[in-house]
């Protein structure tokens, strides 16, 4: 007998007794969300994280699910997504979430800190430490539900118009740098500044700014800050694993049901995987081709590295004694940091160093 005739001899409760019931309305329900992403389209692996969940969503849910995706503007400013999302004028937002570090600083530990974890270790913290339970109870505060769903790996220094040698050379340095980086950026003398990614290129090449930061060479290449900044720093120490989320509407999030959240769940980590692993396999290529036109590599010097390194420890202490939010999240994460980096310095560091040092 098929589903129609069923319910047509045995009635309601004949169905529900055999089990059919949630996969007749479920073939009813079309869910149609919307997106907002902070990330220009040029960028297919930060953008591109937002149309991959979607397409996630929609294969796991036999396209019942369906999500669009915006690129900043189209629905509200790149700035404005989380705004949005809290609000219910979207239900999802793509971001990082340490652009809203001037909300809280604890939006700063949702992404990455200066000299914080890298991305294994920040995986590690989410999925198996408290990482997603802490930050979930502080984002309850701000009506949204979020989910990794990207990851950059460690990031690069930037550009600079300039040669930078020593920590003098950072005075007065403009700098587009956003979340915690920009607070100790501006700790150790330098200005730091909060633009788009859309917008960064115009501003260092009008001299608005002296330098910038992005992500690594194949996203900075295709911003094309090579072409108005010749020398590349490294490493990122404001970035050593960034998280990208979904951070969604929580009204809709529990409208959905528990499947669907599963979905989600599934379909954000997916994404996950899909963008550490475009950069990763990506960046190496893009570095050769920026060498090979004129792009000038450099180590950031030491001095910068330990006065921001310090500046870094003591305002996180400063902070854990006057936000409450700030000192829950961050001293778990201080804990389960300590730890990784005792255990990575055995095995991963190590190892890691002795096959570069052996130029396979």
């Amino acid at each position: 007998m098929d589903r129609r005739s069923l319910i047509k001899n045995a009635g309601m409760a004949g169905v529900l007794a055999a089990g059919v019931a949630p996969a007749v309305v479920h073939a009813q329900e079309v869910i149609r969300w919307r997106l907002a992403s902070s990330f220009p389209k040029s960028l297919d692996t930060l953008w591109g994280g937002a149309p991959d969940f979607a397409q996630y969503v929609s294969e796991m849910t036999g396209g019942k699910f369906q999500i669009t995706t915006h690129a900043p503007g189209e629905l509200v400013p790149a700035f404005g997504v989380l705004d949005a999302a809290q609000s219910g004028t979207i239900e999802v937002a793509h971001t990082a979430p340490y652009y809203f570090f001037g909300k809280s600083p604890a939006f700063g530990l949702g992404s990455a800190i200066p000299f914080g974890l890298n991305a294994r270790q920040r995986t590690a913290w989410m999925y198996q430490g408290n990482g997603a339970k802490l930050l979930g109870e502080f984002y309850a505060k701000y009506n949204v539900v979020a989910f990794p769903a990207g990851n950059t790996g460690a990031q690069m220094g930037g550009w600079y118009r300039k040669e930078i040698k020593s920590l003098a050379d950072f005075q007065g340095l403009k700098m587009r740098i956003g979340g915690f980086g920009g607070t100790v950026v501006g700790g150790i003398g330098g200005v730091p500044q909060n633009i788009p990614g859309g917008e960064i290129y115009q501003a260092l090449e009008k001299g608005t700014i002296d330098a910038c930061e992005w992500v690594g060479p194949y996203d900075d290449m295709k911003l094309g800050f090579n072409k108005v900044a010749p020398y590349y720093y490294y490493p990122g120490w404001w970035e050593g694993g960034p998280e990208i989320d979904v951070m969604i509407n929580r009204d809709a999030y529990n409208k959905l049901p528990k499947e669907y959240q599963a979905i989600i769940s599934a379909a954000s980590a997916k994404a996950m995987i899909n963008m550490t692993a475009k950069y990763d396999a990506r960046n190496p290529q893009a570095l050769k081709t920026l060498l090979a036109s004129g792009t000038k590599l450099r180590q950031m010097p030491k001095d910068i590295m330990d006065a921001a390194f310090n500046y870094a420890m003591k305002s996180y202490d400063e902070l854990s004694d006057t936000n409450e939010d700030w000192k829950k999240i961050y001293t778990d994460y201080k804990a389960f940091r300590k730890d990784q980096n005792a255990w990575f310095r055995l095995t991963e560091g190590t190892f890691d160093r002795y096959m570069q040092q052996a130029k396979l």
